[in-house]
């Protein structure tokens, strides 16, 4: 069987280009799971429901559920994408 692979990806952000959109709460949408992936510094990544805190570096990306509500807050330099799928990506 092989890997699921993203459907789309975003740019590549660093803390001075990543939209306000993704600072603020906001959710994918039905049947589409995100993972967070950091390639250089760290990002704070919140969810509301439950509400948690989870700090994401390259070693530890960030799985967002389907309809999760969340946002990201970047901690200092860091570059950053998100990759989403419309199956459960490995690990989630």
């Amino acid at each position: 069987m092989s890997a699921v692979r993203p459907y789309r990806s975003t740019p590549m952000f660093d803390e001075e280009t990543l939209p306000a959109a993704l600072r603020a709460r906001h959710s994918t949408k039905a049947g589409v799971w995100g993972i967070i992936r950091v390639t250089a510094g760290q990002v704070r990544l919140s969810y509301l429901d439950p509400a948690s805190d989870v700090i994401l570096d390259a070693d530890h990306p960030g799985i967002v559920q389907p309809e999760q509500p969340h946002f990201v807050t970047p901690l200092g330099h860091m570059t950053m994408q998100v990759d989403f799928y419309d199956r459960p990506p490995d690990g989630a």
